[in-house]
């Protein structure tokens, strides 16, 4: 238990201060709340001494001891204030630093890594296991610390009235601290098991919502919804099973207090019959052996959360862990934007998409890549954007290979508009503002009118305030694909890399499209992914893709006037383009 608490103290390393003020608060308040039994007891001696004839009781007397109690009351809770005030909100504040650290994290590791890892695991991690965290690292912390700082103040107070009490507190405490390490090592035993049901439930929940719409199609709602019906099974007797386990240990735990509670009251009563204690303080004891444990016996809780904390950190450490695929990389200003592949190859697995690719793109030329479906072309553009890393050879901008940038620095020299197009749920204005988050709205009203979409915004409801549904499913295919064209045009980079930017914009406003992709692209260096001829044909150079290796290359005059790949797909591609029903 201590390296848990350990663990969390260092979790919350800038808020130690505050944490360790918070402990020393927990231990006034402890002395605060055992005073007024300790002030009771003493009028009650009082009274019996004065029946006794020994000593006259006065009414000023009663008056000091009341307002004593009354003074230790509000001590006390002037105390649990201040406790609040300096530990409450720590959790929270760790919990928002955490959030924006891992996310920091997970923008700059390779692509790959989020293929190789569940999703699930991932966003279980940094949602709800850390949402858990926040909420009750803190809370089980200051319970457990600060529900012993409280027996050890009484049993400080019971010592200076009878040293045995004392002691048979103190065994008590103890003998319930060997079953609380039991409970901590069961629960670091269970907690991974927890976990990955906890994982599986979120991943199944994922999988279920992103297939809704396959689902509905094929009506399988029925078998599509087992997996998660079954994962909340497994998630259920997974959590009985744990608790059942916990049953008997958690009441060893409560009983050694339990048979304390019961020893202090018969030795307190021997005691006093055998005249070794006055019986205003054998009632004090008395009162004492149903309170002294109270705050213990609550720490059975924070034992078993303390092992879900420990397993949920070393979830967190190991997100923190992951190396970053610029961890060697520097902020580089570059002053030209020639881009070379050398001799490059990459896998995803072990199954080679580009194999040996070598060619150059002038600066402020325009680069078309064609190719049948998986041969490679946007996997050629990530390489670029430095979304994965080479297998072999180099890429170089400007005359630096990328893996010297920083994510950042590379990609501000980059914009790029997708194939599917992914909008947050915000403001259309926001969701444009996003390539230039210092943009005015004039700015951002002009370039969505170069994007060709002012007028379709302007006619919604709301205009530019207008609020898109989670990753823009409001809107249609095209609508998607002018609003992200806009984007790019306000981040103005001096590369742009088109990704079938065209693909899903309607023949109508296919010309505005066209107009407003050549203002975007405008003495800039351009990569176009794309199929259909108005797009391509005007390009520098065009590379044909093939199995992942370079096919042909040359301008579209020079490669139709050659057999190869490029003719043969563009006669493929017009004819589905002709064809009727």
């Amino acid at each position: 238990m201590l390296k848990t608490i350990k663990r969390t103290i260092q979790w919350v390393s800038h808020y130690k201060k505050r944490l360790y003020t918070g402990f020393i608060y927990s231990f006034f308040i402890s002395i605060f709340t055992a005073m007024p039994v300790i002030a009771a007891a003493y009028s009650l001696n009082s009274v019996f001494m004065d029946m006794r004839g020994e000593k006259p009781l006065s009414r000023d007397m009663l008056w000091l001891v009341l307002a004593v109690i009354v003074v230790f009351v509000l001590l006390r809770f002037l105390f649990l204030y201040l406790k609040a005030k300096t530990q409450e909100s720590i959790g929270h504040e760790v919990g928002a630093a955490e959030r924006i650290y891992i996310g920091d994290i997970l923008k700059r590791v390779s692509l790959g890594y989020f293929s190789e890892n569940s999703t699930g695991d991932i966003s279980a991690t940094i949602t709800t296991e850390l949402s858990f965290l926040e909420l009750m690292g803190i809370k089980m912390l200051d319970i457990f610390v600060s529900g012993y700082i409280s027996v050890a103040a009484t049993i400080l107070c019971l010592a200076f009235f009878s040293l045995p009490i004392a002691l048979i507190s103190l065994a008590g405490v103890l003998l319930s601290a060997l079953f609380l390490h039991m409970l901590k090592k069961m629960s670091e035993k269970t907690s991974p098991i927890t976990h990955k049901a906890k994982e599986d439930m979120t991943g199944a929940t994922i999988e279920y919502l992103r297939g809704m719409s396959v689902i509905k199609t094929f009506g399988r709602e029925g078998e599509a919804i087992g997996s998660i019906r079954r994962a909340y099974a497994d998630s259920k007797a997974i959590n009985i099973k744990v608790e059942k386990g916990y049953a008997p240990v958690n009441a060893l735990h409560l009983s050694a207090l339990k048979f304390a509670s019961a020893a202090i009251v018969w030795v307190s009563s021997l005691l006093a019959l055998n005249g070794q204690m006055e019986v205003p303080h054998m009632l004090m004891m008395l009162i004492f052996s149903f309170s002294i444990f109270s705050n213990v016996e609550t720490v059975n809780d924070s034992a078993h959360m303390l092992g879900i904390i420990d397993a949920t950190l070393s979830n967190l450490e190991r997100l923190k862990q992951i190396e970053y695929i610029d961890g060697q990389g520097r902020d580089i200003k570059i002053n030209s934007f020639d881009i070379s592949f050398d001799h490059v190859t990459f896998a995803y697995d072990r199954y080679d998409v580009i194999k040996n690719v070598s060619f150059t793109i002038p600066q402020n030329t325009t680069t078309a890549i064609v190719g049948p479906s998986g041969s490679g072309k946007t996997t050629l553009c990530n390489l670029l954007a430095r979304f994965y890393d080479v297998n072999a050879g180099k890429i170089t901008v400007g005359g630096y290979d990328v893996r010297e940038f920083t994510c950042d620095s590379l990609l501000s020299n980059i914009s790029m508009v997708f194939q599917n197009v992914y909008l947050f749920h915000d403001t259309i204005e926001n969701n444009i503002r996003f390539g230039k988050p210092g943009a005015t709205t004039d700015e951002i009203i002009e370039a969505a009118k170069q994007a060709r979409c002012h007028d379709f915004i302007t006619a919604l409801p709301k205009g530019y305030d207008t609020v898109i549904g989670e990753g823009g499913s409001t809107l249609s295919g095209g609508e998607k694909q002018r609003i992200s064209i806009a984007r790019a045009i306000l981040k103005n980079a001096p590369i742009v890399i088109l990704d079938e930017a065209t693909a899903s914009i309607d023949p109508e406003n296919e010309y505005h499209i066209q107009a407003a992709l050549s203002a975007l692209t405008h003495g800039k260096t351009i990569i176009i992914i794309a199929h259909r001829l108005a797009t391509i044909e005007n390009a520098d150079q065009i590379l044909v893709l093939d199995d992942g290796q370079i096919a042909q290359k040359g301008t579209h005059k020079k490669l139709m006037d050659q057999e190869g790949v490029y003719k043969r797909f563009l006669s493929i591609r017009q004819a589905a383009e002709g064809w009727t029903l």
